[in-house]
């Protein structure tokens, strides 16, 4: 597996036709670097479909995901990012409220 030691989400969307190269150039811009061992989340403006961008400290790993019925959550941060627990990506991408789930697993209000 990846290590992955941080995780951002993007509040901006992505466009979704966008390769290694383009979703690079937008993280640069609104995480400041692509930082190894980190993880960088957007989503498309219909919330339809998730990227990840994974610096592993040799190269580069995209992720996409698509869901067919509902949404992700977005994040509803003024920010133009925010830290994310692994735990709370892991519920992002299964297309899940990530919001209320605790660095521990466990489900809380928010």
């Amino acid at each position: 597996m990846i290590r992955i030691d941080a995780v951002w989400l993007a509040s901006a969307p992505l466009d979704m036709r966008a390769g290694f190269d383009s979703v690079l150039a937008r993280v640069v811009p609104v995480f400041g670097a692509a930082h190894p061992h980190h993880a960088y989340v957007f989503t498309n403006g219909r919330g339809t479909r998730l990227k990840v961008l994974v610096h592993d400290g040799i190269g580069l790993w995209l992720a996409a995901r698509r869901l067919n019925r509902g949404h992700f959550v977005r994040s509803d941060s003024v920010r133009a990012h925010q830290a994310i627990s692994a735990s709370q990506l892991t519920a992002l991408v299964l297309g899940l409220p990530w919001r209320g789930v605790g660095d521990i697993g466990t489900i809380t209000l928010t």
